[in-house]
């Protein structure tokens, strides 16, 4: 009552030149909004730790696919480090459950929307996430993708021309396709089938790039560009046909792991968190051309199967299923520009990274009732219509 009491002293100087009735208003708007202050933003454990910045220093930041694997998990980063965050999902890969724990927060804001169609916001930075990532989902619907790549993309540029944000985009070390250079550096232009089942996400990743640097020549765009190698994580979607999530979801149940192929295919594996600590140090930092984000450290899928099982303590048998169409037979990353221009090199252990992803899919697991069909036609989680629009 004394609060609001100086509050109307405050606004209106001598209370008592109000009418009662106003007196009442103001005292219950203010006693309800203490109430609120008390009861949701600062009780204990209400939401994570949040770091208080002073205005000037607090961000205005848009996530696009931020309820997605690597989107949530950045979003949390961002967060926690005080800024102010909106997330933008069509909720087509991504879980509103990812996010659900910000949701009512002051700093956060969530948009249920598609990156295809323009949105009008004031933001100081664009994290350009937006886009299915595991074949399975990119390959359902490859108009859908190719239109997120090309048109979300240029909405995205548009809305960072119009508000002078600085904008990243996660593009992807796909670009590369199958690989004639090996450790890839960020000037090899690739080698990728046009006309491939994979072309949908790999061009339109490359025609995404193209538009960052045009707009930049151009129209004076900030823009940085993200070429992300194979991550693994919390919050991987449990029918996403990655193989990670495929390995660990089949060891966890005893059935048979499946590689495609004879498993010589290697691959280079980072862990989510050390993943979003490179975004946010390409975003924060001085360097504008694109940058490989990902693990050095090289795995050929057999031996990723095996560790996997290991670890799970697993009855599961490893078998070998067909290959699958334009798979790349090597995938590795040169880091030298991440380590030289961002300070940034991956520093959590691969298996670290996998004891947490296990305990991350039993729970998984148990919300699914104790079984889980990872990808494919019988997958738990049907996948969303197709659409074109």
């Amino acid at each position: 009552m004394r609060v609001a009491r100086l509050f109307l002293f405050l606004c209106f100087g001598d209370a008592q030149l109000l009418g009662p009735s106003v007196q009442d208003a103001v005292k219950e708007s203010v006693q309800e909004q203490l109430a609120l202050w008390r009861t949701d933003e600062n009780k204990p454990g209400r939401y994570p730790p949040v770091k208080r910045l002073p205005p000037n220093e607090r961000l205005r930041i848009l996530v696009t696919g931020g309820a997605g694997f690597v989107g949530s998990n950045l979003v949390d980063r961002l967060m926690t480090m005080g800024h102010e965050v909106t997330v933008l999902d069509n909720l087509f890969t991504g879980r509103k459950k990812n996010v659900a724990h910000w949701l009512g927060h002051p700093n956060f804001n969530f948009v249920i929307g598609d990156v295809v169609h323009p949105i009008m916001l004031e933001v100081d930075q664009i994290y350009h996430l937006a886009c299915p990532a595991s074949p399975p989902h990119y390959q359902y619907n490859p108009i859908k993708t190719i239109k997120t790549s090309v048109e979300g993309t240029l909405n995205m540029l548009g809305l960072a021309k119009r508000v002078n944000a600085r904008m990243l985009l996660a593009s992807t070390s796909e670009i590369y396709g199958d690989p004639e250079i090996h450790p890839q550096v960020e000037s090899y232009w690739g080698n990728v089938n046009t006309i491939g089942p994979r072309a949908c996400y790999d061009e339109g990743k490359r025609v995404a790039e193209t538009m960052m640097y045009s707009y930049q020549r151009q129209v004076g765009v900030d823009v940085r560009v993200a070429r992300i190698f194979n991550t693994f994580g919390p919050r991987m979607h449990p029918n996403d046909g990655r193989v990670v999530s495929n390995f660990i979801i089949q060891a966890l149940q005893d059935k048979d792991i499946t590689v495609y192929g004879d498993g010589s295919q290697t691959r280079s594996f980072q862990f989510v968190d050390d993943l979003v600590g490179g975004l946010i140090s390409l975003m924060n930092g001085n360097y504008t051309l694109p940058v490989n984000l990902g693990n050095p450290d090289e795995y050929t899928i057999a031996h990723f199967a095996t560790a996997i099982k290991r670890l799970v303590n697993s009855n599961s048998n490893i078998v070998a299923l067909p290959a699958t169409t334009d798979d790349p037979h090597k995938r590795k990353p040169d880091i030298t520009v991440a380590r030289t221009k961002i300070g940034w090199e991956p520093a959590v252990p691969v298996e670290q990274g996998l004891v947490k992803t296990i305990e991350y899919f039993k729970k998984e697991l148990d919300e699914y009732g104790g079984e889980i069909v990872p990808t494919g036609p019988q997958a738990s989680k049907p996948i969303p219509v197709a659409s074109t629009q």
